[in-house]
């Protein structure tokens, strides 16, 4: 595969310089001198010429810049847009830049101009820069000198300046000079037949090369056509040839001899090089590096296969193929056109055969100046039409002609018959050649016939047109076989005019004609009635007429090229703009620069998303796609995990004859990806483990190691997991646990039983493992089996990465920002002051500034030269409320669009004409420079074009700015669900769910377990004293702030939530027994209605709430939230709506000296509610989730390591289970709606293969039911296996001491043993499925 990378990164590719060895033509001028002569002010009056003059002392002889001769300057007869100036230099001159001036102390001045310039005065060519045929601004008044340096220099002998607009107080007057030097270069003429060899020596046949340099210049008018080509026997090959007016590279360096290497290699570059200009070649190879630049556009790629030199055998031949009698010498044309200073490995092929140190073919002729075509080319631009006259009355319509165009659409040629028998229209529709003949008096009064596809690729293509009698016939690119024929009733009799490009119609009302359906695009050899059209003459006025066209110019654009469409998407074009198809690519955006991927798990999380595997993109708009990870979001970290493809424990088999094996990893992915993941993590690490019989490891203390693994710069390393760089160790060496401890390692005491060595690998630098390489496993009893884990890292730099700015005039600096012609600039921002700039970078007129204008307006704002830009986005809510809020910014060469948080994206298109690049040289500034208001606040994960710029290291070198920012959790406190704190860190915050009933990073993932009969939990509140545990305690049990918590666990107001499931009433769901007779309950009764029981004291009966009426014991999950304050107690199960219930008048409101709570069952000693005892057996049979009374949860410190864990006993084997969690009333989305999840459909692309859009949705439908019947039938056959393993399983009777004087079993557990923990054997099991 080649890829391609922008010119703009040449910077960062190897680049070889060959110090003598100039790629340019010869100058007339030392190199220390700079290309700057006057060139027009010591010509001969005859070496100007113009359209028209006023009179003779208005001539073109006068237009010298700072003369006052003749009438002080040129003015033509007319001040139309057919004017032009002209200036002959005599030879061709190297031209670096123009300067203007208005006719002298006048009111005749040109306010916009073009430039062209020839080498023959014909087959002009307009100035390019910026990707426009570029219009000059000129002067405002007549005697100052407006001076424009060229963005490139351009070599020409004849110029010629096209008046655009003038003084609107006079008329055009002009003054100019020109600026350059002398030029000169051996020019060799190719006819299309004549080869040029280079022969490397009678004695040395072959050439064998590490480096080369080629470099020429060429024009043609042909598009296809070999420049130059070597080849060797080895199969190395060199080629450069033009297909399709495009530039062709083709390398190999060789096959070896089973020809399992494939070295082929081509590259294209460059559009439209038929145009008869000259175009400037540079190939650098080193090795497999190449170099390509093309009229200054750069290409770097590496080339295919594994050899460095190439090869050639005897010559190297220049403007075709050898004459070898191979088959691929005859099936590539030759180039037909001209060649200068041909350079080749320090050899100057043009001097060497002017000097006839050469010999040419035999074959045609070889000439030293360059033959100009005969053809005119005739442009045309939205507005324009050629009328040319043709013979009246004849019976034949024939005509034909070349076009080329980007347009699908436009009218290439009309002409009405004679007599009024109709009218013949040749249009382009849909990139198709249509001809409608119009035809009257016939039944069938319209003939159509199409021809050609695909026509507008800017490529020339013929149309030739024949009708007489009864017959039409269509012809397209001399394709005689393809010709499409109409036999239809025809009578013919020709008009006397064809109109080219355009159709002038007199609508009835209007004064003026107007054009329809108008041609963008250029037209040559114009034949009407087999006669070739004399454009010369239709330009002198001396036959037919035109408007708005150029005659002797072609000023076709290709706008894809250079491909502004980034990420490897499509380019397409019209005359005037082109467009970008993203689709498949994972970028967006009007030229997909932006990616719609997260840069890193770290930023899904503070999207709020759970663990999955999704698209992260680590440099955002960079080069490096995105890639596939899996994001585990834990409570404290967020881990990406990288897998790859090699199995746990793959056995380690020898390879013969090396006697070591290899085993390769594949992750799916480059290298340079995960390089990017690995160089923002915090943290990064990799399991190893060797498992060994007789199979030695690192052969430790003192011997070569055995074993070694490649890591990412594809080093090797010789420590194992556990271990690092340096120390030839193994984990048990670094802890000295080894099984033998005269080793280092487990394998490496050789014993003939199984070992293992494991640990992780954790210095990221040179991770991931790419390749393990074992030795030891070619002796007799050798086994070994590898493990190598996924890469996991954690943490993100990059988002993190912040500065803090407190005071006005504290800014960080960095080096300039390098966005010429694509840039994006983010980050985030956190501030309270109402306004600030949050960064600025300079040019001499280019700027590109990024503020906060006022507290609810955000601007960008920039100049590329075509004057300021401000984009402005307001917010309805005030932007300085020191929450995080981020900004988004982007120029392309198309628009450029703000966004602030997600308000909406606003947009600004780039003028179609105009400057493109931004040109900055000043320091990059984040904050206050320059005499701006400063920034005070917080800015964070500031990129620019992919790159995160480090502020924190900047910050700790830079008075008045900080590294970090605190307050995370202002923006992000709220994703900290269910009563979970946000907990401030220095890079980033984290959910504390420890008050909660719930986990995960966000504390939303409830916590829950399984009950069977006879199952139960018991929470201790406190004894009597004033300990440590009793404070926490006391704190968790108060609903209201540590400082207010009841001292003696008594309580005003309660707050109990939790869920359950079952379906075996009745049972004892929660109850919370005291010191004192008061009591809560929470029950299900015989009917499976949920009941609340009340005693707190001053009443004899309980008072009892019966919830619902509804059976809640049907095995669906239900929740019950319960909050008492002083008599009132609110109630609401479900999502139905709460109810208020009020204690009875004499009960006490304090629920006094607090307990145990219990779970399942009431194992309590002392006097129990009997109705509380009818419930108790046999126990509850279920799920209970997400149990909280007040700040307390205590089936979750069953379940996880908390600081109340201590006070927890559980009776039987409590087992996690979501079982019983309370469903979402509102489902998250699904990961084919989530366009970041990686099983969406948001990017099939990156799966490999493209899904097609035309499934049937039949089929679909059938699927979809089948699927459903399935389900349902499994679902049935799970609830049937997990009601028969429910109730199997052995129990031990193990009967506690001093059972004989217990009240009951019950009682002696708790007699005995108050930590007791668990009385079923470990057979028993609980099934779910």
């Amino acid at each position: 595969m080649v890829v391609v990378l922008r010119a703009g990164c040449r910077a960062a590719l190897f680049l070889w310089i060959f110090s003598n060895i100039s790629c340019r033509a010869r100058t007339a001028l030392p190199s220390s001198q700079k290309c700057d002569e006057p060139l027009v002010s010591n010509l001969a009056h005859s070496s100007f010429s113009s359209s028209s003059f006023l009179s003779n002392s208005y001539a073109a002889g006068y237009a010298k810049l700072n003369k006052r001769g003749g009438a002080g300057g040129w003015c033509p007869s007319d001040s139309d847009h057919y004017q032009w100036l002209q200036v002959d230099f005599g030879n061709r001159k190297q031209i670096s830049s123009i300067a203007t001036q208005g006719r002298y102390s006048s009111s005749d001045w040109v306010t916009q101009y073009r430039m062209l310039y020839s080498d023959t005065g014909r087959n002009w060519k307009p100035y390019h820069q910026d990707g426009n045929v570029w219009a000059f601004p000129g002067n405002t008044n007549s005697d100052g000198v407006m001076r424009h340096d060229l963005q490139h220099p351009v070599v020409a002998r004849y110029v010629r300046i096209l008046p655009l607009d003038w003084s609107g107080e006079g008329q055009i007057g002009l003054r100019i000079e020109v600026f350059g030097c002398p030029y000169w270069a051996d020019v060799i003429n190719f006819d299309g037949h004549v080869v040029l060899p280079y022969r490397f020596g009678h004695k040395k046949k072959t050439l064998k090369t590490l480096k080369d340099v080629i470099a020429l210049k060429f024009k043609t008018s042909e598009s296809e056509g070999v420049i130059f080509h070597g080849e060797g026997q080895q199969g190395d090959y060199i080629t450069l040839e033009l297909k399709k007016a495009k530039l062709v590279l083709s390398l190999n360096l060789g096959v070896n001899q089973y020809g399992s290497i494939y070295g082929h290699t081509s590259v294209t570059t460059g559009s439209l090089l038929d145009d008869h200009h000259w175009h400037s070649v540079v190939i650098e190879r080193h090795g497999r590096n190449i170099n390509l630049t093309l009229d200054r556009h750069m290409q770097h790629f590496r080339i295919n296969g594994e050899f460095d030199y190439l090869d050639l055998d005897y010559e190297i031949t220049f403007g075709g193929m050898p004459f070898s009698g191979k088959p691929s010498s005859s099936s590539r044309k030759n180039f037909k056109g001209c060649m200068e200073s041909i350079i080749y490995n320090t050899n100057n092929i043009t001097d060497m055969a002017r000097r006839k140190k050469l010999e040419p073919s035999h074959v045609g002729n070889l000439s030293f100046s360059c033959v100009e075509p005969h053809t005119v080319p005739v442009f045309f631009n939205a507005t324009s039409y050629l009328e040319v006259p043709g013979r009246l009355d004849q019976d034949v319509f024939s005509i034909s002609f070349q076009f080329r165009t980007w347009n699908p659409n436009g009218r290439l040629l009309f002409s009405n018959f004679a007599e009024g028998l109709g009218s013949v229209e040749i249009d382009l529709i849909e990139g198709k050649v249509s001809v409608r003949i119009n035809v009257t008096g016939v039944k069938k009064n319209q003939i159509d016939i199409f021809s050609g596809t695909g026509l507008n690729d800017g490529q020339w293509h013929e149309v030739q047109f024949l009708a007489k009698e009864n017959f039409a016939v269509l012809t397209i690119d001399g394709d005689e076989a393809s010709s499409v024929r109409s036999n239809s009733p025809l009578k013919v009799i020709t008009g006397d005019k064809y109109l080219y490009g355009g159709f002038l119609t007199q609508p009835n009302g209007l004064e003026h004609s107007v054009l329809h359906l108008s041609f963008q695009g250029c037209m040559q050899l114009i034949h009407v009635d087999d006669q070739l059209v004399d454009l010369h003459a239709v330009e002198q006025g001396k036959l037919g007429s035109f408007a708005n066209v150029s005659i002797d110019m072609c000023a076709i654009i290709d706008r894809c090229v250079p491909n502004h469409c980034e990420h490897g998407s499509k380019c397409t074009q019209t005359w005037d703009s082109f467009t970008c198809t993203c689709n498949g690519t994972g970028y967006s955006g009007a030229t997909c620069h932006n990616s719609v991927y997260e840069l890193s798990c770290e930023a899904y999380k503070h999207l709020g998303k759970a663990s999955g595997s999704y698209w992260i993109d680590p440099d955002g708009s960079g080069a490096l796609g995105p890639l596939k990870v899996y994001c585990n979001m834990t409570e404290d970290k967020v881990w990406t995990i990288v897998n790859h493809n090699l199995p746990a424990q793959s056995s380690v088999v020898s390879n013969k004859p090396e006697k070591h094996a290899s085993l390769p990893l594949n992750y799916n992915t480059t290298m340079d990806q995960i390089s990017a993941i690995t160089s923002s993590a915090e943290y990064c690490e990799q399991l190893v483990s060797y498992f060994c019989k007789l199979s030695r490891l690192l052969n430790t203390p003192e011997g070569n190691p055995y074993t070694w693994w490649i890591g990412k710069s594809n080093e090797k390393h010789y420590y194992w997991g556990g271990s690092g760089p340096g120390i030839q160790k193994c984990a048990c060496g670094i802890e000295r646990n080894c099984t033998d401890s005269k080793y280092y390692c487990n394998c490496d005491a050789d014993h003939k039983q199984w070992r293992k060595d494991t640990g992780f690998l954790s210095y990221k630098d040179h991770l991931p493992v790419s390749q393990v390489i074992v030795g030891d496993i070619d002796r007799p009893g050798s086994e070994a089996k590898l493990t190598v884990g996924p890469l996991r890292c954690h943490g993100d730099q990059n988002y993190w990465n912040a500065a803090s700015f407190f005071t006005p005039s504290s800014y960080l600096h960095f080096s300039t920002f390098q966005g010429e012609t694509s840039a994006d600039i983010s980050f985030y921002f956190k501030t309270s002051a109402p306004d600030g700039v949050f960064l600025e970078n300079l040019g001499n007129t280019d700027f590109i500034k990024l503020e906060l204008k006022s507290p609810t307006e955000v601007s960008f704002s920039f100049d590329v030269g075509n004057g300021p830009v401000e984009i402005v986005v307001r917010s309805p809510s005030p932007l300085n409320d020191d929450q995080w809020h981020r900004v988004v910014a982007e120029r392309n060469v198309k628009q450029a669009s703000l966004q602030v948080d997600q308000l909406p994206v606003e947009i600004r298109k780039a003028p179609t004409e105009g400057h493109t690049r931004l040109e900055l040289f000043s320091q990059l500034y984040v904050g206050a420079a320059g005499g701006q208001k400063g920034y005070l606040g917080c800015i964070r994960s500031l990129r620019m074009n992919g790159v995160t710029l480090d502020l924190e290291e900047r910050a700790k070198v830079t008075p008045g700015v900080k590294p970090g920012c605190s307050g995370h959790c202002t923006s992000f406190g709220m994703y900290c669900q269910n009563g979970g704190r946000c907990v401030e860190k220095y890079n980033g915050y984290y959910c504390d769910c420890s008050r909660t009933a719930y986990d995960g990073p966000f504390c939303k993932k409830e916590v829950g377990a399984f009950f069977e009969e006879g199952m139960w939990l018991r929470y201790n509140f406190s004894s009597a004293g004033n300990n440590l545990k009793d404070v926490v305690s006391r704190t968790l049990l108060s609903s209201t702030e540590p400082e207010n918590a009841v001292s003696d666990l008594t309580l005003d107001r309660e707050e109990l939530s939790f869920s359950f499931s079952t379906s075996k009433p009745p049972s004892v769901l929660l109850y919370i027994s005291s010191y004192t007779k008061d009591y809560m309950a929470v029950l299900l009764n015989a009917s499976g209605n949920l009941q609340i029981r009340y005693h707190l004291g001053g009443t004899k009966e309980p008072y009892n709430i019966n919830v619902d009426p509804r059976n809640v014991a049907n095995g669906q999950p239900h929740s019950i939230n319960i909050t008492r304050k002083g008599k009132e107690i609110i109630v609401q199960l479900d999502h139905y709506p709460p109810m208020t219930h009020s204690l009875p008048g004499m009960s006490d409101l304090q629920f006094s000296s607090l307990k145990s709570l219990f779970l399942g069952k009431v194992i309590e000693l002392g006097t129990i509610d009997e109705e509380i005892r009818k419930y108790n057996t046999p126990g509850f049979s279920g799920c209970l989730s997400r149990v909280q009374f007040n700040q307390l949860a205590p089936l979750k410190a069953a379940l996880r390591p908390t600081n109340i864990s201590t006070r927890v006993h559980t009776e039987g084997h409590l087992v996690e289970s979501n079982c019983g969690a309370n469903p979402l009333t509102i489902q998250p989305m699904s990961s084919v709606t989530d366009p970041w999840h990686a099983d969406s459909g948001a990017d099939p692309s990156h799966d490999g293969k493209m899904l097609g859009s035309n499934v049937n949705r039949n089929s679909a439908i059938i699927g979809g039911i089948i699927a459903v019947v399935i389900f349902t039938i499994l679902c049935t056959l799970v609830f049937l296996i997990r009601y028969m393993f429910r109730h199997k399983g052995t129990y031990h009777t193990n009967e506690a001491k001093g059972a004989e004087s217990a009240e009951s079993a019950d009682a002696a557990i708790m007699n005995n043993d108050p930590n007791f923990t668990e009385t079923i054997d470990e057979s028993k099991k609980e099934w779910l499925i």
